[in-house]
């Protein structure tokens, strides 16, 4: 109740009550009768307590306490820009959708009755959106085993988790700038790196999933075998993401190369009496390569030339050679169903068996001596026949 003298009184309402209102004259006589009676409702009142939570990476529930007198409440997300996303609803709670990661958002929640509109004195909730998601990832290989990832930024401030992951193992690495390195990877193996931009408002959507492929393994083993004076057999153990291989055999006086998918090479053009590098190439499916280096290999001494086979006294037979090296050699000569071997002396190119037969046919090799002890195998041999005193060639 208000007394006042003029024509006006004000009142002091509570806000989203309804009031009746009537006006009485009063004099020394006493009261008039009441005047019209008047309904007269007041604004809604501004909800005590909004909250306001991220429900994905471009949405966010805004809940409040229902207000007196509100039939509808109307709610704004506002940017830095002014662009507005609006919801209306009559149930306490909302959900903004399509907003923009990494934005700050002046949100607001206005509740409206039909007969005055909106309360439109609501004080903003500040709220950000999650973090964008991280652009244009690229893998660099550093070496055999570690990798750097870059990423193009698409936030203000952010931290960056980058994983990097295989069929039996994980990597992270984290940064605040653009670039991240990961190291320990395997060879021969296939990764699916992503990124995930974080900040206090939550977690982006990870990025994009880019396939790399680390450089292919060497072989555990590698073995080279002599077969012939001028060929050797390499081959290898099984390599990890390999698709094919490039053996090389590498000296002073010349080179062999052999292309193949297998794990074995025949290679030819080969030096006896040489130290060759051994060397693998190891290449992927998507051209990486990985170059292993072995043990060196030697050829062994190469096999003697002009060898001759002479009559001696006593049924005795000399052989004799030419060697372009020296060491070791040994002389096998075969007749008469026994076996003979000699070996020179050092410094010598001929040595002789006693006690041949004569006209038989003898079988003459002259071979060089491995280091460890054995004999060369595959030095030719030479056939030759005729009497005791003269023996000719076949």
């Amino acid at each position: 109740m208000c007394n006042s003298t003029g024509t006006s009184c004000n009142f002091s309402c509570h806000c989203g009550y309804s009031y009746i209102m009537s006006v009485f004259a009063n004099n020394q006589a006493g009261a008039s009768p009441p005047g019209p009676v008047l309904n007269k409702t007041t604004i809604p009142c501004c909800p005590n307590i909004v909250a306001v939570n991220s429900i994905s990476w471009e949405s966010l529930m805004i809940q409040w306490q229902a207000v007196r007198g509100a039939d509808l409440y109307k709610v704004q997300a506002v940017d830095s820009s002014n662009q507005t996303v609006l919801c209306n609803d009559t149930s306490p709670m909302c959900v903004l959708s399509d907003l923009n990661c990494n934005t700050m958002y002046n949100v607001f929640v206005f509740p409206c009755n039909e007969a005055l509109g909106c309360n439109n004195s609501c004080r903003p909730q500040t709220q950000e959106t999650a973090p964008c998601m991280p652009e244009r990832v690229t893998v660099r290989p550093i070496n055999s085993s570690s990798i750097n990832i870059t990423w193009t930024p698409t936030n203000k401030v952010a931290k960056y988790t980058v994983t990097v992951i295989a069929l039996d193992s994980s990597f992270t690495c984290q940064s605040s700038a653009t670039s991240c390195q990961v190291n320990g990877l395997s060879c021969g193996s296939s990764y699916q790196v992503t990124s995930i931009a974080s900040t206090d408002a939550g977690q982006s959507i990870p990025s994009y999933s880019v396939s790399f492929q680390t450089a292919p393994c060497c072989p555990a083993t590698l073995n080279v075998t002599q077969v012939t004076q001028a060929m050797s057999n390499v081959s290898w153990s099984d390599a990890q993401g390999a698709q094919s291989f490039m053996a090389s055999l590498t000296s002073s006086r010349g080179n062999a190369t052999c292309h193949t998918t297998q794990t074995k090479c025949l290679m030819g053009c080969i030096t006896c009496g040489t130290n060759y590098t051994v060397s693998l190439q190891v290449t992927n499916s998507n051209g990486d390569t990985a170059v292993c280096v072995y043990r060196g290999f030697s050829t062994s001494k190469c096999c003697p030339s002009r060898i001759r086979l002479h009559t001696r006294f006593n049924n005795t037979l000399r052989v004799s050679w030419l060697s372009s090296s020296s060491g070791n050699f040994t002389a096998q000569v075969t007749g008469g169903g026994r076996d003979y071997a000699c070996s020179p002396a050092p410094g010598q190119s001929m040595c002789d068996v006693s006690e041949v037969t004569c006209g038989d046919v003898y079988t003459v090799m002259v071979a060089p001596i491995n280091p460890d002890g054995t004999m060369v195998p595959f030095c030719p041999s030479r056939m030759y026949s005729g009497m005791i005193t003269s023996l000719f060639t076949l």
